[in-house]
């Protein structure tokens, strides 16, 4: 180990809200079970693709309720009520903790994008109407940050990040490194994102990236498989509770895992499209594993992106193979979340904690063939036993945006 290596930070709680369930023993569950949580949505309805994996029974009024909870837009409103859970897991008092010492990092790609195209539409039915005074503060990214600050009192640094899907992930690397730069000595850290909406399912079926699986929407989001056709739009939350080991321990408190690493990258090489070579992605895999003074053979999971679409999980499972072997195990959650785009790196990432924590690695819903060139140990039909010594988790957006977390065994 090396000597100079900052102090461990632990993961004490986390939140999520999520298409498999409200909750995290609810989204774990289902992720498990490998049950997709995609269905005909109405509200998507004469579309080129009208289905998605929507929160089931989300209630603001119940789920976010707070002080000005109705003035949220949805990914906000999903980042509170996943950002309660994780604070409560983690056996935190806000009303009692050094606000000025506490960070907040969320990360969306889009923030309030719901809000912004509902008050378009009114503006358009008449030339007298007028947008909301609560457009900007409900469509702001940066408002989810600010609502849990205010939630809170977290007074320390209060950041939004925008990594297109990566957005999640980067927020946890960031908060690692605030941790490690004794900016804070907690930070409530993950990703949020409500871009179930018309304009943006419009947008990403323009760019062929959605499947088409219209007869079996359960079955469309296929991580790997070989009839793979595109992702499924998800939205949801995901938050963790970060804080110093010692700390942790010292108030009694045992972490469910830690975050040992990051890495990120740019593929500087398309807007949209991974690089052919995946050399973006293996630079993040290799800065994550440095930062957690870590090697390739330490590895024995991999929570992927596996978003389903025909490149991207054959590259990433090419990347995956030159750099890791065929060792590891792989899953990705995306068969039963879908994509959840901002959300799903700090989803993704909880769901690679909970396999350290309780020794289970879910199985890539859907998945009965891998494709051509994928040779990677996919864990499929059943979740499989396991207790890693170090897992990783990716996430990779558009504009080439590259990030990787490594969480080892607390």
């Amino acid at each position: 180990m090396n000597r100079s290596a900052p102090p461990p930070v632990a993961v004490t709680g986390l939140g999520l809200v999520t298409p498999a369930g409200i909750g995290v023993e609810a989204t774990w569950e289902r992720v498990v079970a490998g049950r997709s949580a995609a269905f005909l949505d109405p509200e998507l309805a004469g579309l080129p693709v009208d289905f998605s994996c929507r929160v089931p029974g989300f209630d603001p009024a119940t789920h976010a309720k707070t002080a000005g909870s109705a003035r949220l837009d949805r990914f906000a409103q999903f980042a509170l009520a996943a950002a309660r859970e994780a604070v409560a897991g983690a056996d935190l008092d806000s009303g009692t903790w050094d606000g000025a010492r506490v960070g907040i990092v969320v990360g969306s790609a889009s923030g309030g994008v719901g809000t912004l195209e509902a008050q378009h539409r009114r503006m358009l039915a008449t030339d007298h109407a007028l947008p909301s005074p609560l457009l900007l503060p409900m469509f702001l990214p940066n408002m989810a940050a600010g609502a849990l600050a205010i939630e809170f009192g977290a007074r320390g640094p209060c950041l939004h990040v925008s990594t297109a899907c990566a957005s999640g992930a980067t927020a946890l690397g960031t908060a690692l490194g605030l941790l490690r730069s004794d900016a804070c000595d907690v930070v409530l850290a993950g990703g949020a994102e409500a871009m179930i909406t018309r304009l943006c399912a419009a947008g990403f079926a323009k760019l062929g990236a959605l499947s088409r699986n219209r007869a079996e929407p359960e079955r469309a989001s296929r991580p790997f498989d070989a009839a793979r056709d595109g992702f499924v739009l998800g939205e949801g939350a995901g938050m963790f509770v970060l804080e110093r080991a010692a700390d942790a321990r010292a108030r009694g408190v045992r972490p469910l895992a830690l975050l040992a690493g990051y890495g990120a990258s740019a593929d500087a090489h398309h807007p949209v499209a991974p690089d052919p070579a995946g050399a973006g992605a293996e630079a993040a895999i290799r800065s994550a594993l440095a930062d957690a003074d870590a090697s390739a053979g330490d590895v024995d999971h991999v929570n992927a992106h596996g978003t389903s679409t025909p490149a991207g999980d054959r590259i990433e499972a090419a990347t995956l193979r030159r750099v890791l072997g065929d060792r590891p195990s792989v899953t990705s959650v995306k068969g039963v979340t879908g994509h959840t785009l901002g959300a799903a790196g700090a989803i993704e990432a909880a769901i690679a904690v909970l396999t350290l924590a309780r020794g289970t690695v879910p199985p890539v819903a859907n998945l009965a063939k891998p494709g051509e060139g994928i040779e990677i140990d996919l864990v499929s039909g059943a979740a499989r036993a396991q207790t890693p010594r170090l897992a990783l988790s990716e996430s990779f957006g558009f504009g080439g945006q590259n990030a990787v977390l490594a969480f080892a065994p607390a």
